[in-house]
Formats: structure tokens, C-alpha cells, sequence
């Protein structure tokens, strides 16, 4: 111990015996008793403060205890205080949230990033170490919410964080960094828009898989255990829960969601919610995540299932008048909660532009939708933060890292700022710089004036600052990175992880009891060929073979062998259909409009009952409206699933074949299922928890969240924003593959879960 923090240990003793301190390795913990923890690094410039016999943090460094640091006291009268305190600069910056950071920073590319003007691996720089990106924002621009992506470890994602938390504190006021993820916890990166894992946390399906479960208490059981893997990475701010209802099939986010039906969305929003949040009976506790629930007022009514990522898919359509059962699962259920943190603490609107509610903008600038519904009708006082990039200027609609600035494209950046600011919004997703803010404070001044600006941005910082005193990062922001790797590792959060996996598996199919099948019998295997795809950032990814069972574990259940005519059974593993985002720039160039259909068929598809007028249309880059696809054709990438699966079942020559489909989407199965004799959907697992569920080591138990459809006229036919309103799929045994059908060893399921929710 050195003689500065000696000497610090003989003061607190001496003035207190409510005190305690522990070294840690790279900063100081100072124990109150009956009271907070404290956590600073010395070198900081912070000292310590001892009233009541109690300690508090100095944060701004004047020798007095100003309320914003007294613990005591309640959030909100924190927040004011320090918001009161706070210059036009500091809260312009509270109001940035960081584009996506690499730990270390990429060689090049988006998330590349220098160190002493030299990339990573030409600096000698440890990969904890800040970035010349990041101490410029933390220094220059103020800002202190931060997206990370992909880690190296826990352990280098913990010393990041102590890194970044120190430079913050000795800055100002020394509010601290308030770090967040994007969903983190999938065994495969099943969500192409989510950038990067690293930093091993337990495994659970996709929020489908967990959906197929029925259970809300499983759902809040992964929020707990989530919010502890988070805090032990730094992270206090979760980009998630995905709740917009899939209420249409074709939708390119479809697997991010809970499924379509609004009653089984709305009860596990809310479970999701209060994992994460709620976790101590007052409510906020040291393991808490703010959750930020997206996206308002639900993304999953793009026209024809498309993307608003992409300039082609910049409308939300709502041809059955039902923006209200959208926004259900917000107001009832993530808004609603059981615990006592009452409320999830941000919402992130979408890029769409919502057609026939409010003015034709995306939704982050859509005052009826945000101040008059959210703020004014559902009362709504948490922090509302953009979707990343919408302030950006837009140069093309194909194009993943174009701006998203739909329906505000003519005006400059700081005036987009300013607008959405003046709809109700408090926060940029993916600005790193103040400036355009800085410049929107200027145009309310020459509007409204100075004092009305003002009192506009304290009410954004208040709100702000409420998350992050919630929970807890002003008192001790700093992580035992050796506590942390072990939290990560933990042997009881992996196990509960894997069985949520194995519930989520829904059997579809089981013809003559072809499952379980006892260990040791002799599978065949095929390979899949992976086609040559383009994924969703734009980038190419590589043709390729695969084994989507992982053949040594296979090897530990079965003897697995060449010649289907020596095998017992084979199992194929495909993937739902892929025929990409419904747009292709080279029909442009061919004198059409560049749309197409998304197809859930394998073999290729005729659109025969698309709209022949599209209810929506327009865009600057665009000399039409109608963005029909009636009557063109499209082609799904694999079809070599589809194809697979007829060849093998030749093969097998009557022997079962078990058939598992990793399901994105919804798909029509008539081209696939007479063949298989059963059929089990994949919802994100590992290869040994589908294993055990084929030996009978588990018995299935999963429920569709959705439909299966029929045909792809029944998919063109329903509508968007109408949940369940498709015609499902009926299969060779008689079972429709309807929204809560799944089947067990005894046959179809019919318990409470089903009755609650069918």
C-alpha cells in the first residue's frame, strides 16, 4: 500500500468506524456501512469526503458535498442538482451515444480505430487501452454513453472499463461512462445487425427460442442472469429487449423479436424488463441494467416485410388500422412492470416513417407519436434515445451505412437535431460529436430563447443522469476484473442457459415415434452447402460446406457413418429460406423499380397476389411511388436445402429421417415436410442440447410463437400490422402448424400454457 493511500486509510479510520477500504488492483473501495459502496481510482484527482461518519465521492473536486454526490438522497434530486450544474457543452454531451466500439479497435474498416495515431497492432498498445477515438469523445465531446461490440475477454472488457471510468472521473463533474450492449448471450451470431460476442457469458437461445417457451418466469430468469454478466463486463445499459410484434412474416428482424402474439409479447416484455431492472425488492440494485426497449412504436410493419435499415424499406404500413396492438406490448407490458424500478428506463423509436400517424417522418421525429402519444398520453418521463444514424445524410436506399434520416432529408444535420430534440427525444444513437447538438441549442435560442432551451436541455440531462445514478455507477463504476472473469465463467448461469436452449426446441413432426432414438444407433449426415450470400451490413460472405451439428459431439451419441445404406437414421440440418431484403439495384439499372418479393419458399416464387399499388412509396433517390412487386419472380439462396433434404429421404430409402431447421422466419414447409419423418425447429442452440433432445434425454416441450403459413399467397394476403393472420400450414399427420402448436413425446401439446394463451 502506498503512502498516499495509508495515509487516506488513517484518516477515514480515524474519523469514522462506519468506514472500511480495500486496494484493489487498480482502484480504491470504500465500504459504508449500512450504506454504499464507493469505488475511485486515486489517480483520478477525486478525494474522499467523510460527513456523518460517512464517505462520499468529491466527484467535481471542491471540497464540499454537493447533493449530487450525497447518496443519501434521492435519484431524482441528484439528477436536478447536477443538471442545474451542468454547462450547454456537458449536457450536449450526456446527449451523444457513442457509434459502435471494438475492445481493442478494429485494423480497419467501421469500428477501426487508432492508438498514438497507429493502428492496434502497430502501437504496442495493451487491448484495455483507450483508443485516440475514445479519449477525444470523453475529453472533447463530453459524451458518456458508450455502445461496445465485440470484447477479447472479460477480463480485458473489465480493465477497459476501469480505463474509461477513470478518465471520465477526472474530468468535471465526473460523471461517470454509462457503457451498453447490444443482446449479447445467443450461441451464434443469429442476429447479423448485432455487431461482435467476445467476452464468454452463458448461452441461450434467440429471443424466438425463449419466446417458444411460453414461460415468462424463464424470461425473467435470463434477465437476471444477463444483468449479472453485464455488470460484470461494465455493461449498465442493455440496447434490448426487442419487442416489436412480428406481426408481419417476411420481416428481416423477425428472429430478434418474442414472436406475434400481442398477450404472450406483452408478459414476456415485461418479464424480460424486470430481470434485467428489478433486481432487489426495492427495485434498483448493483446488478441492475437499464433496458432500452425498442422500437417504437413497433417495427415489424415494414411494407412487404421490408427493412428500415435500408432506404427501401423507410415505411411502416398499417393496412388493418392497428398501430394500437403494436404499441401494446410498450404500454402494457415493458412500461408496466411488476417490479419496483416500475418502468423500462429508455425507449429507442424506429427509423420507419409511420404512414397515416402524424407527419410522414421517422418516428424519433414524429411529434404526435412521441410527445403526444408517449410523453402526453402514456405519461412517459424515461429517456428516448434514436436508433443509430438517423441524423446522417442519406446517399442512397440500398446502401446499410447510408443515413436514415427518412422524410427529413432536405434538412441539415443540426436542424435534424434540433427537430427531433423538439419531438421529444433526448439522445443520438451513433454520434460521437456535440457540434450538430451544440448548433440545435442555437436554433431553439433564435426560436424560443435562451431560458427555454435551457430548461429543455436540463429535462433531457435529468433523465439522463436518472439512469445512471440508478444504478449505482456514480457511487463505484469500477470492476475486480478477477471477480468479473469468474462470474462470466459461472458453471450455474452456463447450465441454466443450455436447458433454456433445450425448451426451446419445438417438435413439429414425429411421425410412427421416429424420436427419441437411443444412443449408438449408426446416423448419416449430410453436409450443408452454404451458398454465397450478402449479409446484413452489405458485406459478401464466401460459399462454403457445413456440418451445423458439431460431428464430435455427434460422435459421443452416435456412430455416425458415410453410406446412408449402413445407417439406422439420418439427420439433415437446413435453414429457413433466404431470398434476401426484397430490393436489388440491378433491376434499377434494368429500367424497373428495384423491388421484389421476400419469399418463405425454397423453390423460386412468383409474386401473383402482391399489391399492384404499394401504400407506400417516395424517397429522394427515387422518380416513382409504386414499390409493387406484383407478378416478379425471386429466387432463394438455398434452395440446396430444400434439395438436400429430397436427396437424402431418396437415400435413406424409407428409413427415418429426422429433419432440423434452423427457423429465422417463418416458412412454408409443404416443400420439405412429407419427407422428414420428424421435425424439430431450431431456435439457436448448441449441437449437445439438440443431442439430448433426440437420444430422449429431454423430452420436447417448445410452442410455435408464430404461424406457419400455408402458402406464399397466404403470406402476401395478410396484413402487416395483424398478427396471426395468416392461414396456417397443415401437414401429411393432420397437425396444423398454427401459433402455440408443439408436440412431446405423447403427441400434440394441450397444457396451460395453451389454454392461456391459444
Amino acid at each position: 500500500m502506498n503512502r498516499f493511500i495509508f495515509l487516506l486509510f488513517f484518516l477515514l479510520l480515524s474519523c469514522s468506524d462506519r468506514v472500511s477500504i480495500i486496494e484493489n488492483q487498480d482502484f480504491i473501495t470504500i465500504k459504508n456501512r449500512g450504506g454504499k459502496t464507493l469505488g475511485y481510482d486515486p489517480q483520478s484527482g477525486v478525494k474522499i469526503l467523510i460527513v456523518d461518519n460517512l464517505a462520499f465521492k468529491d466527484l467535481n473536486k471542491n471540497n464540499e458535498l454537493d447533493d449530487y454526490e450525497d447518496w443519501r438522497l434521492p435519484v431524482e434530486d441528484r439528477a436536478e442538482d447536477l443538471a442545474g450544474k451542468l454547462t450547454v457543452e456537458d449536457i450536449a454531451g450526456l446527449m451523444l451515444y457513442s457509434s459502435h466500439q471494438s475492445i481493442p479497435g478494429a485494423h480497419q474498416g467501421w469500428r477501426s480505430a487508432k492508438y498514438g495515431g497507429q493502428t492496434f497492432y502497430e502501437s504496442g498498445a495493451e487491448p484495455s487501452d483507450l483508443s485516440d477515438e475514445q479519449i477525444k469523445f470523453i475529453e472533447e465531446d463530453n459524451l458518456r454513453h458508450v455502445l461496445i461490440t465485440n470484447v477479447k475477454s472479460s477480463t480485458v472488457a473489465a480493465k477497459w472499463n476501469n480505463n474509461i471510468q477513470s478518465l471520465s472521473e477526472s474530468i468535471g463533474f465526473g460523471i461517470p461512462v454509462n457503457i451498453s450492449s447490444d443482446p449479447r448471450h445467443g450461441n451464434d451470431s443469429y442476429a447479423e445487425f448485432t455487431s461482435g460476442q467476445g467476452g464468454r457469458v452463458s448461452s441461450w437461445p434467440s429471443s424466438l427460442g425463449l419466446s417458444a417457451s411460453f414461460d415468462p418466469h424463464l424470461m425473467k430468469e435470463f434477465g437476471r442472469v444477463a444483468s449479472i454478466e453485464y455488470r460484470s463486463l461494465g455493461i449498465a445499459t442493455a440496447l434490448s429487449p426487442q419487442i416489436d410484434l412480428a406481426s408481419d412474416p417476411r420481416w428481416g428482424r423477425f428472429e430478434g423479436t418474442m414472436g406475434e402474439d400481442p398477450n404472450l409479447v406483452t408478459d414476456l416484455a415485461r418479464s424480460y424488463v424486470d430481470g434485467f431492472q428489478s433486481t432487489n425488492t426495492k427495485g434498483w440494485g448493483v446488478n441492475s441494467v437499464n433496458t432500452m426497449i425498442k422500437h417504437w412504436p413497433g417495427g415489424g410493419t415494414g411494407e412487404g416485410g421490408r427493412d428500415g435499415h435500408y432506404g427501401f424499406g423507410s415505411y411502416a404500413v398499417y393496412p388493418g388500422d392497428n398501430i394500437e396492438e403494436q404499441m401494446k406490448i410498450f404500454t402494457e407490458g415493458a412500461l408496466n412492470l411488476r417490479g419496483n424500478t416500475l418502468s423500462a428506463s429508455a425507449i429507442m423509436p424506429y427509423y420507419t416513417i409511420a404512414l397515416g400517424n402524424g407527419e410522414e417522418v421517422g418516428s424519433a421525429y414524429n411529434n404526435y407519436l412521441i410527445n403526444n402519444i408517449l410523453r402526453d398520453k402514456y405519461q412517459y418521463d424515461g429517456v428516448l434515445c434514436t436508433d443509430w444514424g438517423i441524423t446522417g445524410d442519406a446517399f442512397a436506399v440500398d446502401v446499410f451505412f447510408s443515413g436514415k434520416s427518412f422524410g427529413v432529408e432536405n434538412l441539415t444535420v443540426a436542424e435534424r437535431h434540433y427537430k427531433a430534440l423538439m419531438s421529444g427525444m433526448d439522445q443520438f444513437g451513433g454520434n460521437n460529436d456535440m457540434i450538430p447538438v451544440l448548433e440545435a441549442f442555437k436554433i431553439g435560442v433564435e426560436e424560443y430563447g435562451e431560458d427555454f432551451m435551457r430548461n429543455r436541455f436540463e429535462k433531457s440531462a435529468v433523465r439522463l443522469l436518472k439512469n445512471i445514478f440508478n444504478v449505482g455507477l456514480f457511487e463505484n463504476p469500477y470492476l475486480d476484473y478477477d471477480k468479473s472473469s469468474t462470474i462470466i465463467a459461472s458453471e450455474e448461469f452456463d447450465k441454466m442457459g443450455k436447458e433454456a436452449q433445450k425448451k426451446s426446441i419445438v417438435m413439429l413432426k414425429n411421425d410412427q415415434n421416429s424420436l427419441p432414438i437411443n444412443t449408438r444407433k449408426k446416423v448419416y449426415m449430410p453436409m450443408r452447402k452454404v451458398p454465397k450470400s450478402i449479409n446484413f451490413f452489405g458485406q459478401e460472405i464466401p460459399e462454403s460446406m457445413e456440418h451445423k451439428l458439431n460431428i464430435l459431439d455427434l460422435l459421443e451419441y452416435y456412430e455416425v457413418v458415410d453410406d446412408p445404406n449402413e445407417a439406422d437414421f439420418a439427420i439433415v440440418s437446413i435453414e429457413s429460406p433466404n431470398s434476401g431484403y426484397g430490393y436489388d439495384k440491378k433491376d434499377v439499372e434494368s429500367g424497373g423499380n428495384g423491388y421484389f418479393p421476400i419469399s418463405l419458399q425454397y423453390s423460386p416464387y412468383t409474386a401473383k397476389f402482391a399489391r399492384d399499388e404499394s401504400i407506400s412509396g417516395g424517397s429522394i433517390f427515387e422518380d416513382f411511388n409504386n414499390r409493387s412487386y406484383n407478378n416478379k419472380s425471386i429466387k432463394t439462396k438455398n434452395e440446396s436445402d430444400m434439395k438436400l433434404v429430397h436427396e437424402t429421404y431418396k437415400l435413406m430409402n424409407g428409413k427415418p429421417l429426422i429433419l432440423i431447421v434452423r427457423v429465422y422466419n417463418p416458412l412454408v414447409f409443404s416443400e420439405i415436410e412429407p419427407y422428414a419423418s420428424s421435425i424439430l425447429i431450431d431456435f439457436g442452440v448448441e449441437s449437445r442440447s439438440m443431442l439430448d433432445l433426440l437420444s430422449g434425454k429431454f423430452e420436447p416441450s417448445g410452442l410455435l410463437p408464430f404461424q406457419m403459413p400455408i402458402d406464399m399467397k397466404t403470406v402476401e394476403l395478410q396484413k402487416e400490422d395483424i398478427p396471426r393472420d395468416m392461414i396456417p400450414y397443415i401437414d401429411s399427420k393432420g397437425n396444423e402448424y398454427d401459433f402455440a402448436y408443439g408436440m412431446n413425446w405423447k403427441g400434440v401439446i394441450n397444457d396451460k400454457r395453451v389454454k392461456k394463451y391459444k
